[in-house]
């Protein structure tokens, strides 16, 4: 590994724990409003990341990137999809509805500024936050388990998204689905991070 890599791996780490800080610090063990909030901005690096690349084929005349450009895409649109399930769970005060509006302008723009000059950074610190999601997922999924949190009805959009929920799914049963989600988009921006 490389000096650039290195400094780019560890400033891509370094960014993840100080987000993570700050979601441990207002949501503490409250894993609705914490899935709530970060779910809107989950979605902005497949958005930038897809709007982005396709802008550079379009100046290169390129005809590749276009699985890139989908799979990026679908990663917004999937989190977008998280983000109604919990709708449906957790109801946002006037102050959260305030908070996700601010975070979201300010996070749009830090990560468009990074992905147009350290795509690969953006990319690696995409991956790593994902994994933080997961995380936060197995953590919610455990107190959910131990009765700390309750199992209610997973919301019908999740039950009409995912093949594998049946009628009468749990909001545990979601969860799992929306954990594997994170997963595969944790895979693929590290796999996009090494290609750089």
């Amino acid at each position: 590994m490389n000096i650039t890599t290195k400094v780019s791996d560890t400033f891509a780490r370094s960014m993840t724990s100080f987000f993570r800080f700050f979601a441990d610090t207002f949501f503490g063990r409250n894993y609705g409003k914490r899935a709530l909030i970060l779910e809107t901005v989950a979605g902005v690096p497949g958005m930038v990341g897809g709007m982005l690349t396709h802008l550079y084929s379009l100046r290169r005349l390129q005809k590749g990137n276009g699985t890139k450009i989908q799979e990026l895409l679908d990663e917004a649109t999937n989190e977008r999809k998280h983000l109604m399930f919990f709708m449906e769970i957790v109801h946002p005060s006037t102050l959260e509805r305030v908070l996700i509006i601010l975070v979201q302008f300010i996070f749009w723009h830090y990560y468009l500024i990074m992905y147009m000059l350290f795509p690969r950074t953006a990319h690696r610190m995409t991956g790593y936050f994902e994994e933080e999601a997961v995380n936060s997922y197995t953590s919610y999924l455990a107190l959910i388990n131990a009765g700390e949190i309750e199992d209610v009805p997973a919301p019908q959009i999740a039950i009409d998204y995912y093949v594998d929920l049946e009628e009468g799914a749990m909001l545990s049963d979601m969860i799992v689905c929306v954990r594997r989600d994170e997963m595969h988009h944790a895979k693929i921006n590290h796999a996009y991070a090494d290609e750089y």
